[in-house]
């Protein structure tokens, strides 16, 4: 069994009715990181993707399940809870990842996956990336969230004061998906707009001024 079988295996583990509770509780911790999605969003199936791959990989679901998986499956659980997150571009046969600079070349992907690359030229991508040595795999997983070709410029300058932050992976990547995010859900606004290095942290919104009660008046 290979690790996109143990991916899609767990992932039909989890949509079992006592599990939803566990389930509930990483998609709230994931939107909370990257944004809230529903299933009337044009970004649901997308969305959903990521986060599987989140909860598969940082949320370790696969531990969860564990006692269902045979043992070729197990074996894959440790190399997904160290996948490699990055921001990746396509170029020349690599997937070069402009946050931490790695270069890495795929031996496996599924065909949905390759079909997003091929049609994604020259666009950025948060994606995990699971390598293995016996045997010998480098595997893009199932849902990589791909940023607008426009958001490119603008994305440079976010990294940027990431690192003079101190950001770590998760935080940066993070918080370019909450920008994507927010692209998607508002109309003819240009990608600066929502890429933007002070969109770095999630808002908090202010607390509500207490209210006032009237003094009744003569009745």
């Amino acid at each position: 069994m290979g690790v996109l079988e143990t991916v899609a295996r767990i992932v039909q583990l989890g949509g079992a009715p006592e599990r939803a509770g566990r389930v509930a509780q990483l998609r709230a911790r994931f939107e909370a990181a990257t944004g809230a999605f529903a299933p009337d969003d044009g970004w649901f199936e997308a969305r959903s993707r990521a986060f599987w791959c989140d909860a598969v990989t940082r949320g370790a679901f696969g531990r969860e399940v564990e006692s269902e998986l045979g043992a070729d499956e197990r074996a894959w659980l440790v190399p997904l809870e160290r996948a490699h997150r990055g921001l990746f571009r396509a170029q020349d046969g690599l997937l070069v990842d402009v946050w931490s600079g790695a270069e890495l070349m795929l031996n496996t992907i599924e065909e949905e996956s390759q079909a997003e690359l091929d049609a994604a030229a020259g666009q950025l991508f948060d994606a995990r990336i699971v390598a293995s040595d016996a045997p010998l795999v480098v595997a893009l997983l199932p849902g990589a969230v791909f940023h607008p070709p426009d958001a490119t410029a603008a994305i440079g300058p976010v990294l940027a004061e990431a690192r003079a932050r101190g950001l770590r992976t998760h935080e940066a990547l993070d918080a370019l998906l909450r920008m994507e995010r927010t692209l998607r859900s508002l109309a003819r606004v240009k990608a600066a707009y929502a890429y933007r290095p002070d969109a770095l942290l999630p808002h908090t919104r202010a607390p509500a001024p207490p209210m006032r009660r009237m003094a009744k008046g003569p009745t």
